[in-house]
């Protein structure tokens, strides 16, 4: 459920899924599998073919794994103006130049076409392969991860199957993740109520609206809980700022929230030491930087709550500890204690998701340090971000998404082609890139974090840039 390139969590934890189909007992590494049609509400005809793993992919001999080995070199012009329409269709070039050149509403419209193929494959893997039964309920790589990217597409296409597909899923989910302990939302209970209930709100189902806030008020926060957004008490609060976002302001009281944030305050400042950073917080004995289970994904949280004055100079205090600690490269240490390895340019750890941070301090606090910090971890991600892998937790899909938070708040066409380019290198060599086995689909293929649902779930945001926020991380 973390992200496994570093740390496994505890037994506990684990959650293993069978997907449907899956053959253990072949050594094949990857079969391609044309399915025929399922007959499911959100199901046309599946148009996209699939790749199986049907294996376990022997692993290679051990070697010291550098940054170049993480990610494809980055060929792609810095810049590329698009042509018209006509000029398009008559261009010579290879099939990605022409991409990269197409008109923007052209290639939303290809990349939105792309994008419910993969939708329909994701369903029929994770809902209808399995005998619409959820072994993995989590947004993170379980079942609720295909429920979300339904909404998402229900919001961009208004096509009331994908919303009445995502309600069952949920259902679903809910039996599943009712004894769960798990708090937070992309990996625990509170993302199953708070996506419940607002999809219920949307289809105007009054009594699940109900019954899911109600379910929502039932969790329960233990005091030896960790601070970090995958399994944490700032995970329980997104789930909360989603509520109030939807549902409106006071769904989930400031007063509720602030307990919990006063919490997340103290253990920083008691972990924090003298002339270092004002906040730190360690998760299973490491102080982690990263968006996934360290400061960066703290202080994105702690930056929608209601902040004391102090409180908000701590947070920025720690920002420009980060940005000042940073390496000469421009990427940032995946932990406190290791300032050796720059090799991880992810979400979870690395540039990318201290990048959509600094973004979001940059809007709160009117601050152009962070602005330039958040375009210069950019840069690391446009040189080093093009990841063997295809999801948005350490793949391609979720770097993208760090133009896309620049583009947003500065305007500059230059990040809408940066993601409109690592957009258009999935579209054009991700297929074939995964059917060779030279990028990997990740341990759950088609889950929203690793896999191909957050290649879909980023093609369908390119349908409305100003609109694209990085899933359940940004708000």
């Amino acid at each position: 459920m973390t992200c496994r390139a570093f740390r496994l969590l505890p037994s506990r934890s684990f959650r293993t899924v069978d997907h449907g189909g899956r053959l253990q007992s072949k050594p094949l590494a990857h079969v391609l599998n044309f399915t025929q049609p399922l007959m499911l509400p959100a199901l046309s005809r599946l148009r996209f073919p699939l790749i199986r793993i049907c294996g376990i992919v022997p692993r290679k001999k051990k070697h010291t794994i550098t940054m170049a080995d993480r990610f494809f070199p980055n060929e792609m012009p810095d810049f590329v103006a698009e042509k018209a329409a006509e000029e398009e269709e008559a261009a010579a070039g290879d099939s990605l130049g022409k991409l990269l050149s197409m008109p923007y509403p052209l290639l939303s419209e290809r990349l939105k076409r792309a994008a419910l193929d993969l939708k329909e494959t994701i369903v029929l893997e994770t809902w209808g392969m399995t005998g619409q039964r959820v072994r993995d309920f989590t947004l993170y790589c379980g079942t609720l991860g295909t429920a979300f990217l339904l909404f998402r597409s229900y919001q961009i296409t208004k096509n009331i199957n994908d919303l009445a597909l995502c309600s069952q899923i949920i259902k679903t989910c809910d039996f599943a993740s009712n004894s769960s302990r798990d708090v937070t939302f992309i990996c625990g209970r509170a993302g199953v109520c708070a996506l419940g209930a607002v999809v219920a709100k949307h289809a105007d189902d009054a009594d699940s609206l109900n019954y899911y806030l109600n379910q929502f008020q039932r969790i329960k926060l233990s005091r030896n809980l960790p601070d970090e957004l995958l399994y944490g008490r700032v995970g329980y609060l997104w789930a909360c700022l989603f509520l109030n976002k939807h549902l409106g302001e006071n769904i989930v009281p400031s007063s509720s929230m602030r307990e919990v944030v006063s919490e997340i305050i103290k253990n920083g400042r008691s972990l924090a030491r003298r002339g270092s950073s004002p906040l730190m917080f360690d998760w299973y004995g490491e102080k982690y930087w990263g968006a996934a289970h360290g400061l960066a994904g703290i202080m994105h949280v702690l930056m929608d709550m209601d902040l004391k004055a102090d409180e908000v100079e701590d947070v920025k205090g720690t920002l420009r500890y980060m940005i000042k600690n940073r390496f000469p490269s421009g990427n940032y240490p995946a932990t406190e204690e290791d300032r050796s390895r720059d090799i991880l340019v992810h979400w979870c750890h690395g540039a990318p998701g201290i990048a959509l941070t600094l973004v979001k301090a940059a809007k709160v606090f009117r601050d152009k340090e962070f602005l330039q910090a958040a375009a210069d971890a950019a840069e690391v991600v446009w040189k080093q971000g093009l990841l063997k892998r295809v999801g948005i937790c350490h793949g391609i899909s979720g770097n993208a998404y760090v133009f896309l938070s620049l583009y947003r708040v500065t305007g500059n066409p230059e990040y809408l082609y940066r993601a409109k380019a690592f957009a258009c290198f999935l579209l054009d060599r991700g297929h074939q890139l995964m059917a060779k086995g030279q990028m990997h689909r990740g341990d759950r293929p088609y889950s929203l974090f690793e896999g191909i649902g957050g290649m879909a779930y980023l093609f369908l945001d390119m349908e409305e840039p100003l609109g694209a926020h990085f899933p359940a991380y940004e708000l």
